[in-house]
């Protein structure tokens, strides 16, 4: 016998982690301190155990199961769900080795507590009982075998003896995990012949709305063991014939208003899930994907697989509730779909409708954006001017929309808890809208970039070279909390004639949602609102980055997370920074007085922005005369926090800084004193990120030398590293600010957004191994 040991914390639930059996012993030894009760359930042998985890109280769990977010359009009905079915499927219940997989199973019970606490009506409809049965029966015969027994080849076991042992395991062991969680569930076996009463279908509706009511989740299963099928993995007859089919039943029987299948797989593919071109179907249509799916094999863990989810998924909703195919795996993907988020597959009876929310792949996407940037480039230079004049206006005129859609993504945010330089980022104040519309219209005055002849050579008599600005392409720019950078990309994109694809994130999901409108409803329909697209789903930039026959330029504007993980998962070309980690060096012959100014704005002007100063050295000199106390105090009274280096940390009695490669993006700063200014070169190559640096110095040759040899996309003299921005460099607006040595430096403007070709005009001129001609190579005016 085998005891299961369970600890019970006396004035918290605490739940469980499950581990496989170890061969080396039978139970598994735990130190009982005195917060903890023991108790002992006494089990014939299982195919698991169980020892305590750090499974959080009740008491202390998040309270925000459903923070307020933007929902998908297709997905707005959850809002009015009260009672939701979720079915699992043995393929999420089990393992690869046929064992429970329990942390899964875990994860679905914090889940289904959490709706219960919020007061959805809870149904689950649960595979796993064969299998569990399986395994503890293979036990009992490896236990009760003789040597010469297990020589031997073993037969199969009979499915309906599995279903029968198992079951009562499987509604153990959820007992067991609900009850922690303090909550009651019930079992409720069912077969197909029992819906030909209908008697017991009153019956169940009434069991069931009391068992609800009562806060009690009643769990569903095939009842195998009794079922009069003759092969029950095979034989597809009957009312119902698996538990994908049972859970679609339920669904209309019990009046649901939402059933979710969870799958091993994320939802529906175009293919197979493991060909790489198969695409995650969002949104089911039956008149269009019907016909076109091609589905992989059936389960290999129980008798269903996408193609019994599927059909049971058809019939209930085009019966009238609505169906969400989605992963088991993830451990919150019941809650995303409650929240309203795009995860999974979703079926219908209205999809056909959904003429406004038609799903469009990142392939087309992509190549609809690069035809309109074509037909863009048609345009004269005029042309391309009023469309950006009419995107100022529009925003101009829209600025209260704005400021709502903007107002609730700051409120969101707020509740969630977003830390405060991100909403710093995220707020659309009225003077940055009015900024944005000033470099909309500074952008549409600027002279026209696109067909610039760059240089005219003469290769030969009448052979005439020229090489010629033109766009690059397609651009895919991928950015984080800041929604004016949707405006300021967009309009370098029209300004630079290229094509733009767009995804920002979810925290300013409203706010990018109605700046996209207000910017492509002003495009003509001569170029086409595509030349601009914003992508919504995270699930598609995968797709996207994979795509470079089509997008010529990823920038990515966020953290160095971010960046860091696109770089790693495209062969595009990308540009940006990873980090904004910028020094101010304080020379020993500074004024002092310029020297507060600076160091004041580079800090506080805008702590989030990746331009701030991050990192104050200080020459040596100053900590002896004073200076360095005067810097300090300056910053201090703007409210920044200052860690030290291990030098200034012990002389100003400052915390020590973990790590000389921080961006803070708050009221924080990291300072450290330098023997010199070579020194201080050092520090700036070995912590920074390459992003912009100052000095500041009254020495001319001190303040040259720091100029010419900091390897940096921007340094100044005596100047804020404020300033290092696209906007104030007179580039109108900025895609981003790159620390790349290879086609863009600094901050981008439309210049970064250009490349070139070459128009060579002849006269009839061929080659002919180089006989009978010869190369001029003059350089000739560029205006002919």
């Amino acid at each position: 016998m085998i005891f299961v040991c369970i600890y019970v914390l006396t004035h918290h639930l605490i739940l469980f982690k499950i581990h496989p059996p170890s061969h080396s012993n039978n139970f598994i030894h735990h130190k009982i301190t005195p917060h903890f009760s023991l108790l002992y359930l006494s089990f014939s042998p299982l195919p698991f155990t169980i020892s305590p985890s750090l499974f959080l109280s009740s008491q202390i769990r998040s309270s925000h199961l459903l923070p307020p977010c933007a929902m998908d359009p297709t997905r707005a009905f959850v809002k009015s769900v009260k009672r939701v079915i979720v079915k699992v499927g043995t393929a999420v219940v089990t393992r690869s080795d046929g064992r429970l997989a329990l942390g899964r199973l875990g994860a679905l019970c914090e889940q289904l507590k959490e709706l219960n606490d919020k007061d959805y009506e809870v149904i689950l409809v649960t595979s796993g009982a064969v299998g569990l049965g399986r395994q503890r029966l293979r036990y009992r015969r490896l236990v009760n075998s003789s040597f010469s027994d297990l020589q031997n080849p073993q037969g199969d076991l009979d499915g309906k003896a599995c279903a029968a042992v198992g079951q009562s395991s499987l509604m153990a062991l959820y007992d067991i995990m609900f009850s922690q969680l303090d909550v009651t569930s019930s079992q409720l076996l069912v077969n197909d012949g029992f819906f030909r009463d209908t008697a017991f279908r009153k019956q169940l509706s009434d069991t069931v709305s009391a068992l609800l009511d009562l806060r009690i989740i009643p769990i569903f299963n095939e009842n195998d063991a009794v079922s009069t099928r003759k092969a029950s993995y095979e034989d597809s007859s009957g009312i119902f014939w698996d538990n994908d089919s049972l859970a679609g039943l339920l669904a209309l029987e019990l009046k649901a208003d939402l059933l979710v299948l969870l799958s091993d797989v994320e939802g529906l593919y175009s293919g197979p899930p493991s060909d790489p071109k198969s695409k995650l179907i969002h949104t089911y249509v039956k008149e269009k994907h019907q016909t076109e799916i091609t589905f992989g094999e059936k389960s290999t863990y129980g008798r269903g697989g996408m193609t019994a989810k599927v059909n049971a998924a058809v019939c209930a909703a085009f019966a009238g509730t609505p169906v969400i195919i989605t992963s088991g795996y993830a451990t919150d993907n019941i809650i995303r779909v409650l929240r309203g988020e795009r995860v999974g597959t979703i079926f219908h009876k209205d999809a056909h409708l959904w003429t406004s929310i038609k799903e469009v792949s990142a392939h087309e996407m992509a190549v609809s954006a690069r035809d309109s940037s074509r037909r863009l480039q048609l345009l004269n230079s005029e042309e391309r001017s009023k469309i950006l004049l009419a995107i100022a206006d529009a925003l101009q005129n829209n600025e209260d929309k704005i400021r709502m859609e903007n107002g609730a993504d700051v409120a969101d945010a707020e509740e969630i808890g977003y830390e405060k330089p991100l909403i710093s980022r995220l707020t659309l104040r009225p003077e940055k809208i009015s900024s944005l519309v000033k470099s909309v219209r500074i952008l549409a005055d600027m002279e026209e970039p696109i067909g610039q002849i760059l240089k005219r050579t003469e290769l030969a008599d009448k052979l005439v070279l020229e090489k010629i600005s033109c766009p690059l392409g397609v651009l895919l720019v991928i950015f984080e909390s800041r929604p004016d950078a949707l405006v300021q990309i967009a309009a370098l994109a029209i300004r630079s004639g290229n094509g733009l694809l767009l995804k920002g994130g979810k925290e300013a999901k409203r706010s990018n949602a109605i700046l996209h409108k207000i910017i492509t409803s002003a495009i003509p329909d001569t170029v086409g609102a595509t030349l601009i697209g914003l992508v919504t789903s995270r699930e598609d930039i995968p797709d996207l980055l994979k795509l470079d026959d089509v997008i010529d330029l990823v920038v990515p504007r966020g953290s160095n997370k971010l960046v860091s993980q696109i770089k790693d998962a495209t062969k595009i070309p990308v540009l940006g920074h990873a980090d904004g980690v910028c020094h101010v060096y304080v020379d020993k012959s500074a004024n002092m007085d310029m020297a507060k100014q600076i160091i004041r704005d580079a800090k506080t002007d805008y702590p989030a922005a990746c331009n701030a100063m991050e990192t104050l050295l200080v020459h040596v000199d100053l900590s002896r005369n004073g200076g360095l106390v005067e810097l300090v105090a300056e910053l201090q009274r703007e409210g920044v926090e200052l860690y030290g280096g291990p030098r200034a940390s012990a002389l100003l009695n400052i915390a020590e800084t973990d790590s000389y490669h921080t961006e803070y993006s708050s009221l924080t700063c990291t300072v450290e004193i330098v023997d010199d200014v070579f020194a201080a070169i050092d520090h700036i190559h070995q912590h920074g990120s390459s992003h912009t640096e100052c000095i500041v110095a009254e020495d001319c040759e001190v303040a040259e030398a720091f100029l010419s040899q900091v390897d940096s996309a921007a340094v100044f003299h005596n100047a804020s590293t404020r300033f290092c921005d696209g906007a104030r460099f007179g580039l109108g607006a900025e895609v981003g600010i790159s620390t790349s040595r290879i086609h863009a430096r600094g901050p981008v403007g439309v210049e970064g957004l250009l490349t070139n070709r070459w128009i060579l005009r002849g006269s009839g001129n061929v080659v002919n191994g180089d006989r009978g001609i010869t190369y001029t190579y003059k350089n000739l005016p560029l205006k002919a």
